[in-house]
């Protein structure tokens, strides 16, 4: 009988070593993958995220209080402006010009008052003397009356002397209305007492001239970086009311996230965010989650779809999530940025 080769067998359990840890190692690798990807599930299955997020900021449009020829513009596009800077001015001249008629209406009610003071003292000057007329022609009519009976006089004399005494006493009944028309001509009402209507009227007239003069000068309400001033030139009539410049506030900046009506059962208010952008990509910055919409985007669309109908197809709807950067990001948040949100629904 033959003896064994031991290099052979050597050769033969080395072979036999190889073939069983590469079948160890096939099968090793389709487990460590899915245990891998069951870690990994396990590990992110409380995470939601969507990529259909925006940056958004608080755009504020400008618009000149008064209308009128723009004569000077203080700023250019993308110009960053502190609350209360001058972006561009409108004539004055018109304003101005308004104030001094105002001016010159309070002047006019101003002598139209010492008109009628003077008016009402005259008034009085001339009830007294109405009043002595009466006294006297009373006398001479029963002065007339005595001497009638006595036969002493005609009746001519006595009918004169009843008139005269008649004239006086509609004289006196005159002057006490002319006293009373000019006392009700310098009257006041409750809502501004002691001062003439007339003349608190252009009091009023000024004051609004004065503010619309002050309105001519348009200041920044908020600070922020200056958008859309081409629409300022120079020589330009700018209407009451019409956008002129558009101010975005660049200090206070949100995300908001659209996310699938899917991932909604466990989101809540106060949960923490992580935030990336497409801009930055090396920028991560922390949120959290300030409010969820009320209404999915197609609600409030302007044309809402309209499901009542025989090719209905049922599709996800979008609920916009309003997340807040809680941290300072390090490089500027620009309206509109792309971003990436990933939120961790398990605190």
């Amino acid at each position: 009988m033959a003896e064994a080769d031991p290099k052979i067998d050597a050769v033969t359990t080395k072979t036999k070593s190889r073939r069983f840890g590469r079948l160890a190692l096939m099968a090793s690798v389709p487990l460590v993958l899915v245990g891998g990807a069951t870690a990994y599930y396990i590990a992110n299955d409380h995470y939601v995220s969507t990529d259909n997020a925006y940056v958004q900021q608080d755009k504020v449009s400008i618009s000149a209080e008064v209308g009128g020829r723009i004569i000077d513009v203080a700023v250019r596009e993308n110009d960053v402006v502190n609350e209360g800077d001058l972006l561009f001015r409108i004539d004055p001249e018109p304003y101005r010009i308004a104030i001094e008629q105002a001016n010159a209406a309070i002047a006019a009610a101003q002598v139209r008052v010492s008109a009628l003071e003077t008016e009402f003292q005259t008034t009085g000057i001339d009830i007294d003397s109405a009043r002595e007329d009466v006294a006297f022609y009373e006398k001479e009519y029963q002065r007339q009356s005595t001497l009638m009976q006595a036969g002493f006089t005609t009746r001519a004399r006595l009918q004169a002397a009843e008139h005269a005494l008649f004239n006086a006493r509609s004289r006196v009944a005159s002057a006490q209305a002319g006293a009373t028309k000019a006392r009700a001509a310098l009257a006041t009402g409750s809502a501004a007492p002691g001062v003439n209507p007339a003349i608190k009227a252009g009091q009023a007239q000024r004051d609004q001239a004065m503010l619309n003069l002050s309105r001519t000068e348009v200041r920044a309400p908020v600070a922020g970086i200056v958008s859309q001033a081409d629409r300022l030139q120079p020589g330009q009539m700018m209407v009451q009311g019409l956008p002129g410049v558009t101010i975005v506030a660049s200090n206070k900046s949100w995300i908001e996230a659209n996310f699938k009506e899917t991932d909604l059962a466990h989101m809540r208010v106060g949960q923490p965010a992580e935030i990336t952008f497409d801009a930055y990509p090396d920028l991560k910055v922390r949120g959290k989650v300030s409010s969820i919409g009320a209404g999915t985007g197609s609600e409030f669309s302007v044309l809402p779809a309209q499901n009542a109908n025989g090719n209905w197809v049922k599709v996800t709807q979008r609920v916009p999530v309003r997340i807040s950067i809680t941290d300072k990001p390090k490089r500027a948040m620009i309206a509109g940025l792309s971003a990436h949100v990933r939120i961790d629904t398990n605190k």
